[in-house]
């Protein structure tokens, strides 16, 4: 890490009436090159999540040092508040990063409940969000705005695609396991929409309040099931523990484990053998045999001491799509419909391979089907190309 950049870290601050306050736009000032560009993560550095929160800032400091340091020609000032993985800090903490940093653009988050938060406070000010991970659907459909945007993936995308994977494998009847939020529940609507109109049979729904990795009781249900075999949706620490104790409860070599492709990102060192064999799907793997990818895992490889997952990736793209924006009006965020357009119309050259914004502001790319071979999550084919999420109820309101 750089330990020379400026980092202020969240403090015991009482936003008066946040649950229920407004958040008045903030007034738009030319801004030039000489003054520092302010932004703001949110971000889980404690809890289930914290990795997942690391490797996105890392993926984004890397991204500004491949951009000589600045962006839109200006210096960067960073202010950080960790989100604790708790929604009802959510408004309060954007709140800290909007109305008392009063940051040019606020990245985050990671839990979808969370981002729920943010989605209010950044609608009403109309300061630019981009999420980094957070795959609720309603950010980039019914509450969709002109001034947010994703550079991860949405449910709908994670999970479409595993349906028509198992019914390849002439695995028809399958059990689904997740937590109780959100983004569990989507992935289950993603993953019904592939698997079930096309013949795929969910004998039972099984789920863990979060963040709950006290997994014994379900994988016992699962064992009694035997169902050909088992979908579901985990990430950070507790997939790891997920797919250890799976093993650990004899079910590892009876019942095959397929999994959004969060189960197998940034855990395969803690999950170790337990992971050898999981079959997941998502928009990146580590061995995908591009020189893009091949430079940017040797480039954060040497910065951090660690390899990259999908979240660094994700962190990355959005400090590059930012600084497509910014280029574009030479720095000055007040010129906010060139800004926005300039986003929406980049083409950004990812470790993922190239992807562009869909007209609800989320990315358009191709998602593969993994398995985990010697502790490296390996494609085994495309399993669709350039998949965009339908955009549901996106009405984008004028900047």
């Amino acid at each position: 890490m750089n330990t020379t950049r400026r980092q202020l870290l969240s403090s015991s601050f009482a936003l008066v009436g946040a649950a229920t306050s407004s958040f008045a736009p903030l007034s738009a000032k030319a801004q030039t090159p000489t003054t520092k560009l302010r932004v703001g993560f949110m971000l889980p550095y404690t809890g289930t999540f914290a990795q997942l929160g690391v490797a996105i800032e890392n993926g984004f400091y890397l991204g500004l040092k491949e951009l000589g340091g600045k962006i839109g020609g200006r210096e960067v000032e960073f202010f950080k508040v960790d989100d604790e993985s708790d929604p009802s800090k959510a408004i309060e903490n954007a709140g800290k990063l909007v109305q008392r940093d009063k940051v040019d653009v606020l990245v985050g988050s990671v839990h979808s409940g969370v981002q729920l938060g943010i989605q209010k406070v950044v609608r009403e000010s109309g300061t630019l969000s981009i999420i980094p991970t957070a795959a609720l659907h309603a950010a980039t459909r019914s509450l969709c705005a002109p001034n947010v945007f994703r550079t991860s993936y949405t449910s709908y995308q994670q999970t479409y695609a595993l349906g028509s994977a198992l019914l390849a494998k002439g695995l028809k009847k399958v059990v689904w396991i997740s937590w109780k939020y959100t983004a569990g529940e989507e992935m289950l609507e993603g993953f019904r929409e592939g698997f079930v109109p096309k013949g795929g049979v969910i004998t039972k729904e099984l789920w863990a309040p979060f963040p709950s990795v006290e997994f014994q009781a379900l994988l016992t249900e699962i064992a009694a099931l035997k169902p050909d075999a088992v979908a579901c949706f985990f990430a950070g620490a507790g997939a790891a523990k997920f797919m250890k104790d799976y093993a650990a409860s004899g079910l590892k070599n009876k019942i095959p484990l397929y999994g959004a492709g969060t189960l197998t990102e940034g855990t395969l060192e803690a999950a170790g053998a337990a992971a050898e064999g999981v079959v997941t799907t998502m928009h990146y793997s580590d061995s995908l045999d591009t020189p893009k990818n091949k430079a940017f895992r040797l480039a954060y490889a040497l910065q951090f001491k660690m390899q990259p997952d999908v979240y660094a990736v994700q962190g990355y793209d959005t400090a590059y799509l930012l600084a497509k924006g910014a280029a574009a009006v030479g720095g000055d965020f007040s010129k906010k419909a060139m800004l926005y357009k300039a986003m929406e119309v980049a083409v950004i050259d990812s470790p993922r391979g190239k992807w562009k914004m869909s007209p609800s502001h989320n990315v358009v790319q191709d998602i593969y089907l993994r398995v985990v071979k010697n502790g490296e999550n390996k494609v085994l084919s495309l399993a669709i190309k350039g998949l965009a999420d339908p955009g549901t109820g996106c009405k984008m309101a004028a900047v």
